[in-house]
């Protein structure tokens, strides 16, 4: 072929995911998620430092390693470096399951007792990292009606801290759940759901979240809702100093409890995976739980180092993705770019800090709910008319439920069994495992039927769908692959927007092809007649080059 035909041949259209956005589109949608990640990426140190009287040095001290191992590590996540990371549009932060272990560890020696947290910390890091290979089979255990269970209990588990967040965050504060907080939050909500509504189409639609949050910080000003202290007291620059608590000191019960947390984190994060994976229309493959989870115990190791807490993927990103549409993993590069810059310079992390606890309370109802709704997408995929399915679907949600409801459910177990169900996310996802095992695959009577997986479950188990396929026909699936699994693009030369991804009607799939019939046979008569199709239709089954069957 000659050059010149070459290069009238279209280029195939990448993915949303791996989609470069110009500057314009790029910022606003990176700042978005750094908005959404911030307070609950602040949190745990704050409340760890709060509660050992550290001062506000050490406090700062803490902030900047939170943000920089955040910002690395989201990083790290969207981008794939030799092997490390998810090619997702994926958030890493601290995890909030460390705060009570942390609070019980130091409690008998105070700030001395973060030497200690630190040195298990980077243990739980390495082990995170050497595992990872082996914790991807898990996949093979998350077929759509596990899959949809957690990925909807992550949604749901997440909305009590939204509504702790619309009444103000700190429950010992003296306007905790006023009217004032909760019309804040509820302003925030109207405000997002307006934008979304009036500019749906438009990229400003899809940066409602943040325009919402705005807005919200605006109106929160008149009425005393904004702390600059924060702005005023912030620092130009800080460089996060290694061991900067002292030598890190290996005592086995402090490793063994952060161990727990690590696996803890783990779970959750995969869970988040396959509900980002679902958002963004790039099937979850065990080679990225892979390189998810190695980010993950990189950044983790990196933290106890720094001075920094057990990472985890943050699933209100997820939510965010899914209710902008806005699937590109450099938005989210940029996001890390970000943390990194306000870790390094605190006076920038400080104006996020603007933003009071009931705007982000009434953003969070939104992105928090389409998670949710992520979930619910994939239970449709299951076969819910079956008893089995069902009954899973049911006993893990109740299981999953309980820690939210009660948060002291557990308190009375040992404390290891107590870290572990005390998540929703964890508890149910074991449930839902166990139970699919138990029902669907052990014994007789099961129901698991493989013709009712979607293919992208299918081709994902083992790396399968690394392997360059055959091209796409009507015959072989009914969902045109995607670019990651080695095989052409689909007819028309783009990838289908989310909606269209996930919900199609007849007028919006063309139908497939009419195979071709076998010619008729002579009868006895001499006449001809149709002797029937020879057997069901089946891939293989159609004519040669000679036109035989």
């Amino acid at each position: 072929m000659s050059p010149r035909a070459s290069a009238r041949r279209p280029a195939t259209a990448p993915h949303p995911v791996d989609e470069i956005l110009p500057a314009r589109r790029l910022v606003p949608a990176a700042l978005q998620h750094v908005a959404s990640m911030y307070a609950g990426l602040t949190a745990p140190p704050l409340i760890v430092g709060g509660a050992l009287g550290l001062t506000a040095g050490q406090l700062s001290a803490l902030l900047a390693a939170a943000l920089v191992v955040a910002g690395l590590g989201t990083i790290a996540q969207t981008l794939d470096l030799f092997g490390v990371g998810a090619r997702l549009p994926m958030t890493n932060g601290v995890s909030f399951a460390v705060v009570s272990p942390a609070l019980a560890t130091t409690a008998p020696q105070g700030a001395d007792g973060l030497s200690e947290i630190f040195g298990a910390t980077v243990i739980a890091g390495l082990l995170c990292l050497l595992l990872a290979p082996a914790f991807r089979r898990l996949l093979r255990f998350f077929p759509p009606v596990v899959s949809g269970c957690v990925i909807t209990l992550v949604g749901i588990s997440l909305l009590p801290v939204a509504s702790v967040w619309a009444r103000g965050g700190d429950a010992d504060a003296p306007d905790f759940g006023s009217p004032s907080n909760l019309a804040l939050a509820g302003a925030t909500l109207v405000i997002t759901l307006v934008i979304h509504r009036a500019l749906s189409g438009r990229f400003l639609g899809r940066i409602a979240i943040l325009l919402g949050m705005v807005a919200g910080t605006l109106i929160a000003l008149p009425f005393g809702k904004v702390d600059v202290a924060p702005l005023a007291h912030a620092s130009l620059f800080a460089l996060p100093e290694p061991f900067a608590f002292g030598m890190p000191r290996l005592v086995p019960t402090v490793i063994a409890t952060t161990v727990v947390v690590m696996l803890v984190s783990m779970m959750e994060s995969t869970a988040s995976l396959l509900a980002l994976g679902a958002v963004t229309g790039r099937p979850t493959q065990d080679r990225t739980i892979t390189g998810s989870l190695r980010a993950l115990g990189l950044t983790t190791a990196l933290g106890g180092v720094l001075g920094s807490f057990i990472s985890t993927s943050y699933a209100q990103n997820v939510g965010l993705v899914a209710l902008s549409r806005i699937r590109s993993r450099y938005v989210v590069t940029l996001c890390g770019a970000l943390l990194v810059l306000m870790g390094l310079v605190p006076i920038l992390g400080s104006l996020v800090a603007l933003v009071p606890l009931p705007v982000l309370g009434g953003a969070g109802v939104v992105f928090f709910g389409s998670v949710a709704v992520a979930g619910i997408r994939t239970l449709a995929k299951a076969a819910l008319g079956t008893g089995h399915n069902s009954l899973i679907v049911s006993v893990t949600l109740a299981f999953g439920l309980f820690p939210v409801a009660h948060p002291d459910f557990y308190d009375r177990l040992p404390a290891p069994a107590a870290t572990v169900l005390g998540s929703g996310i964890t508890a149910g996802c074991l449930v839902a495992i166990l139970l699919n095992y138990l029902l669907n695959h052990l014994g007789r009577g099961t129901e698991a039927d493989p013709d009712a997986i979607p293919v992208e479950q299918v081709t994902a188990l083992d790396g399968a769908a690394a392997a360059p396929g055959p091209a796409w026909s009507p015959f072989h699936s009914a969902t045109p692959p995607y670019p990651h699994t080695g095989t052409p693009t689909p007819p028309g030369g783009d990838w289908p927007a989310y909606d269209t991804d996930l919900v199609t009607g007849p007028e919006d799939a063309p139908a497939p092809p009419e195979p071709p019939f076998p010619p008729p046979v002579q009868g006895p008569s001499g006449e001809g007649e149709s002797v029937g199709f020879p057997g069901p239709l089946h891939p293989s089954r159609h004519r040669d080059p000679g036109g035989r069957w």
